[in-house]
């Protein structure tokens, strides 16, 4: 189960076969060096450390670029891990590059999404909001009554009301998206479909887990 590391670049379109338009996303993947190989008997897990991106030894900490002289590269500024049974074909220092797709026919991609800010609970949770009549007067986006009042003594609100509050910005995971398009001297994946993030933000790409038919 191949993994990498890389970089948005943003989305564009293509044809089919077929002469359908395809919205894709480009990515810049790898090459990314194995900083770390983690085993049971070591660290109780089987595990294979990436970085990508590299930055100069006088911009990392001393531990980042201790870390890295280990593996003999350059300390770099997106670092990820990922659990893998099969360590083979893994060495401490070698580079991992997009060549490793070929033939894979789906991946999920994990990114940090936009930040939309604090919201309203009718663009963050898609409420109707209240009635445009009828004397409603500067409440017509508000999400209404929010509790039982004393119904239920000490449960006014319950855990996990929809409400208003900070949007986006958070860890998420686009699932089961077709590759493309692999370009190992570029150094690009062509995906159909949208991953999480804005352009130039790290994401974390891998065979996808749920291997059921892609979209056509």
């Amino acid at each position: 189960m191949p993994a990498i590391l890389g970089k948005k670049v943003g989305m564009t379109s293509v044809y089919d076969d077929q002469g359908r338009q395809v919205p894709v996303t480009v990515i810049e993947a790898g090459p990314c060096p194995v900083l770390q190989i983690k085993t049971v008997e070591s660290d109780g897990y089987n595990a294979v450390q990436l970085g990508y991106d590299e930055m100069a030894d006088r911009a990392a900490g001393k531990p980042l670029a201790g870390h890295a002289r280990k593996a003999g590269t350059a300390p770099q500024r997106f670092i990820r891990e990922y659990r893998t049974d099969d360590l083979e074909g893994y060495a401490l220092g070698a580079a991992v590059t997009v060549q490793a797709f070929d033939g894979v026919p789906m991946v999920d991609v994990t990114g940090v999404s936009k930040g939309r800010g604090f919201q309203g609970v009718v663009k963050r949770h898609g409420f109707r909001g209240q009635s445009a009549s009828h004397g409603t007067e500067r409440k017509h986006r508000s999400a209404g009554s929010i509790g039982e009042g004393s119904g239920i003594p000490g449960r006014a609100v319950r855990k996990g009301k929809r409400m208003a509050g900070h949007m986006g910005d958070c860890v998420c995971t686009a699932e089961r998206l077709k590759v493309l398009k692999v370009d190992p001297e570029a150094n690009l994946l062509v995906l159909r479909g949208s991953v999480p993030g804005a352009n130039g933000t790290y994401v974390f790409v891998r065979s996808a887990k749920k291997m059921r038919a892609a979209k056509a």
